[in-house]
C-alpha cells in the first residue's frame, strides 16, 4: 500500500477496538482484515453504505462525484493530511497547461465540495493547519455559528499526523543485505524509502553517491518501490531521469539498486531494519513546504538515523531532536558531507538511531489517532451544518432539499426501521431548531 491507502488502513484497524468499522474503496481491494469488514464497493452501492454510518471518514476525490454527500445525515470527517491540489501542479509539470489546468480545476472542486460539507477536518502539521483555515475561511466557513462554538477552531480542524506502529519492528527474512545481488551483509545500505515522484530529488542524492563511492566504497543506495501499487499512477519524469543519471554515472548494480516492484507492507520491516540510514530528499517547492513525508515515519519505527534536504515539516524535528542530518535542497556536497559523517562516525549513528527511536514514541498510531477517536467516540456535526455559505446558499432550491430529505426518510425506513428513522428526523428537528 502507497501512505493514503496506509492511512485509511491503520485509521480502521485503531477505530475497531471501539466501533464497528467498514473501510471501502472504489478500487480493487485483495487485503483481508479480522477487525474491521474491508471490501471493494460499487458506486450504486455507496449511498446505503454511508447512510448506515453515523460516522464517515473520506479522502481523495469522494465529495465532488457524489453531490448528495452535502445533505447526508452522518458526521463527515475529511482527512486533508495529503494536499492533493498543490500535489497536481508537480504530477503533471511536464504535460501541455490545458491538461494540467483540467487538473488542478478537479482537485479544488472536490476541496470546493470537502469544505463545504466536512464536519471535522484532519491535517498532519501546524503548516497544514494554516493552509485548510485559509480555505475553510474562503469558503465561508469561518463564521460566526463556527467561532462562537469554538474561537480556536480546534475542533473544526484537528492535528492528526500519520503515524508509526505500536508494536517495534521485527524481522521475517533478510531482504537487502546478503540478498540483493551486489549487496553484501557488511555493506552500508542508505534506504529511499518510497516512490520516485517529480517532487522529489533523487537525482542530487545519487550524484552525492558518485562523490562519496571512492571514500565509502561499501556504501549502497537502495530505492525501495519504482512502481506504484495503483496502476493508475504511471512512472514519472524524475523517475526515469534517475534512471539515466545512475547508468550515465555507472552506478548501477555496483552502488545504486532498484526495487523494481512495491514492497508488501507486512514486510516493510525487513527492508527497514536492512538499512543503516534513511533519506528524504525534494526540491523548494511549496509542496515541500505542506507536505508531511510518510517515509519518514517508517524511518522512525525502524531506528534509521535522517538525512533529509530543508524546507519541510520535518526538517526541524530532525534537527531539534538529533535525529540525523539537515542539508540545503539541490547541494551534493553537502549531502555526501552529512552521508558520510553518519556512514563512517559509528557513535554519531549510533546517537542518531537512539533519538530517533525516543521520539517515535510519542508518534504511534495509537497516539496521534486520539483526536479522532474522540470524534468518533461523541460525533456531532458542525456549528453550522446544513447552513451553506450565501452563495451556496441561493443556488439550493427549497424543494430540492425536501426531496432528498423524503427520499432519504424512505431508505431509512427501508433499511433500518421506524424506530430508526424516527431517532434520524428527532435529530435533523433539533439542528434545525439549534441554528
Amino acid at each position: 500500500m502507497a501512505g493514503p491507502a496506509i492511512r485509511a488502513w491503520e485509521i480502521a484497524t485503531f477505530l475497531s477496538a471501539e466501533h464497528d468499522v467498514r473501510l471501502l474503496t472504489f478500487g480493487e481491494c485483495r487485503r483481508t482484515a479480522t477487525a474491521f469488514d474491508i471490501g471493494h464497493v460499487e458506486i450504486g452501492e455507496f449511498r446505503a453504505a454511508v447512510e448506515e454510518a453515523d460516522v464517515v471518514v473520506l479522502q481523495g476525490y469522494v465529495a465532488a462525484t457524489f453531490p448528495w454527500l452535502q445533505h447526508a445525515d452522518v458526521v463527515l470527517v475529511v482527512d486533508l493530511y495529503d494536499p492533493f491540489h498543490i500535489e497536481s501542479l508537480e504530477v503533471l509539470r511536464d504535460r501541455p497547461l490545458a491538461e494540467r489546468d483540467a487538473s488542478l480545476a478537479s482537485a479544488l472542486r472536490e476541496l470546493d465540495a470537502q469544505v463545504r460539507r466536512g464536519d471535522v477536518f484532519l491535517c498532519a502539521s501546524p503548516r497544514q493547519r494554516d493552509l485548510w483555515i485559509g480555505h475553510l475561511a474562503a469558503a465561508g466557513r469561518l463564521n460566526p455559528l463556527v467561532y462562537d462554538a469554538d474561537p480556536s477552531l480546534r475542533d473544526l480542524v484537528r492535528l492528526v499526523p500519520f503515524g508509526v506502529a505500536d508494536a517495534e519492528p521485527l524481522r521475517t527474512a533478510p531482504a537487502i543485505k546478503g540478498v540483493v545481488p551486489g549487496i553484501a551483509e557488511d555493506d552500508l545500505v542508505i534506504l529511499w524509502g518510497g516512490g520516485v515522484y517529480n517532487w522529489f530529488d533523487p537525482l542530487t542524492l545519487v550524484r552525492a553517491v558518485d562523490l562519496l563511492k571512492e571514500r565509502v566504497p561499501r556504501l549502497r543506495l537502495y530505492f525501495l518501490g519504482m512502481r506504484h501499487p495503483n496502476p493508475d499512477v504511471p512512472e514519472m519524469r524524475t523517475a526515469v531521469w534517475l534512471r539515466e543519471l545512475a547508468h550515465e554515472l555507472g552506478l548501477v548494480g555496483t552502488h545504486v539498486f532498484f526495487n523494481e516492484e512495491w514492497v508488501p507492507y507486512e514486510r516493510r520491516a525487513d527492508y527497514l531494519l536492512d538499512a543503516d540510514l534513511g533519506v528524504s530528499c525534494h526540491f523548494p517547492h511549496v509542496e515541500t513546504e505542506f507536505s508531511f513525508r510518510t517515509r519518514i515515519l517508517d524511518y522512525l519505527w525502524a531506528g534509521l538515523p535522517i538525512v533529509s534536504t530543508d524546507g519541510d515539516a520535518f526538517a526541524p524535528l530532525i534537527r531539534h531532536e538529533g535525529l540525523g542530518r539537515v542539508v540545503p535542497a539541490e547541494d551534493e556536497h553537502a549531502l555526501a558531507a552529512a552521508l558520510a559523517e553518519l556512514l563512517t562516525d559509528d557513535a554519531a549513528r549510533t546517537a542518531a538511531a537512539a533519538d530517533v527511536r525516543r521520539v517515535a514514541r510519542g508518534m504511534t498510531w495509537s497516539h496521534v489517532l486520539q483526536p479522532l477517536a474522540e470524534i468518533c467516540a461523541s460525533p456531532r456535526r458542525s456549528a453550522d451544518a446544513g447552513r451553506l455559505p450565501p452563495a451556496v446558499a441561493d443556488a439550493v432550491r427549497p424543494a430540492r432539499r425536501l426531496r432528498d430529505d423524503a427520499a432519504a426518510a424512505v431508505r431509512h425506513l427501508r433499511m433500518r426501521g421506524v424506530r430508526h428513522t424516527a431517532g434520524k428526523v428527532r435529530d435533523r428537528w433539533r439542528a434545525a431548531r439549534a441554528r
